[in-house]
């Protein structure tokens, strides 16, 4: 017994020894965000449709909703049989044209030759080479016109208007359209967090704080974090809308609801570094320094509250006093 009694005694002097050795806290109150939990939705930045430029049929919808689609990528195709039948027309009158260009050019070579020998008078010259300049400018005047029906055909593509994602398509392939009809929506990349908060906390919203997202929301243990980029002016229903940008927030669905903590205000709080707690049997504990000895005290953890200050602050919530000093176990 008097055995077991040292031991002890040299174990608790090796002890507080060694907490005296390791580094210490000093307990006290600081002001914290005093976080409220609100509703936010996944939107784009903006939903853009995308218009036929000409009338018709659509012959062919290249897109579903949900694909991926960059600006400029062409998702359907207006299809127009009179387009196709003035370019029939055209394509005959550039080749008759041409034919007449052709042979005001044989003339004009022949009527110079005899001119030049003295064979013809030069007033025939003259009316060759005029000729020559209506069949040329006829010819140039119907390739023009046939350009003109080309580009018609050319905008029966209809373009995103932007890199995103296809919502929804408004045609199916036979639809009749005409100009100016929308044929899908397209929501913008990048899409932001779009917060309703309650007016009573629009005195402490404004662009710049920073937001708590459950990391469990995205299938991720760890929390993530955002930051407001756009208070609204304008109260609907009662509610604050605000934009938020967080990172890796997703890019398929639209309309996910999401739970957010954003700051409503401040409180005091203690905050002390995560690596002066341990956990032995489920329950926490830290290191308390009396005098010339050191206690262990069970407190109750509280949720991470990472700052500047303290990278890896944990707060208290029970267990702790201002002044206490804590001793890195």
């Amino acid at each position: 017994m008097p055995r077991l009694i040292a031991f002890s005694i040299l174990a608790a002097a090796a002890f507080a020894a060694n907490a005296v050795a390791g580094e210490t806290h000093v307990v006290a109150l600081r002001p914290v965000a005093d976080e409220k939990a609100v509703f936010a939705t996944v939107e784009s930045i903006s939903v853009v449709p995308a218009r036929g430029r000409i009338g018709g049929t659509i012959v062919q919808l290249n897109v579903r909703e949900g694909d991926p689609v960059t600006r400029g990528q062409a998702i359907a195709t207006i299809g127009d049989d009179k387009l196709a039948l003035q370019m029939k027309s055209l394509d005959a009158q550039i080749d008759a044209l041409q034919a007449q260009a052709s042979q005001a050019q044989i003339d004009f070579t022949r009527i110079e030759g005899l001119v030049e020998r003295g064979t013809l008078p030069r007033i025939r010259l003259d009316e060759a080479r005029t000729a020559l300049n209506v069949a040329d400018n006829g010819l140039r005047a119907k390739t023009a016109e046939r350009a003109v029906v080309q580009q018609q055909f050319n905008e029966g593509q209809v373009l995103a208007p932007a890199a995103g994602r296809v919502l929804k398509k408004q045609v199916a392939v036979g639809s009749v359209v005409l100009p100016g009809d929308p044929v899908a929506m397209i929501a913008q990349q990048n899409f932001k967090l779009r917060l309703r908060v309650p007016e009573r906390h629009a005195r402490f919203l404004k662009a710049g704080d920073r937001i708590r997202v459950d990391g469990a929301e995205f299938g991720d243990q760890s929390p993530k974090s955002g930051v407001i980029d756009l208070v609204y002016p304008q109260i609907e229903d009662g509610r604050v809308i605000a934009d938020a940008t967080v990172e890796n927030l997703g890019e398929y669905f639209v309309g996910d609801r999401l739970r957010v903590w954003i700051s409503g205000g401040e409180r005091k709080a203690f905050v002390i570094p995560a690596n002066y707690v341990t956990t032995r049997y489920g329950i926490d504990y830290v290191s308390l320094r009396q005098g010339d000895r050191t206690i262990s005290a069970p407190v109750q953890r509280g949720r991470q509250l990472a700052s500047p200050e303290l990278p890896n602050g944990l707060e208290i919530l029970s267990g702790i006093r201002p002044g206490d000093q804590l001793v890195q176990p």
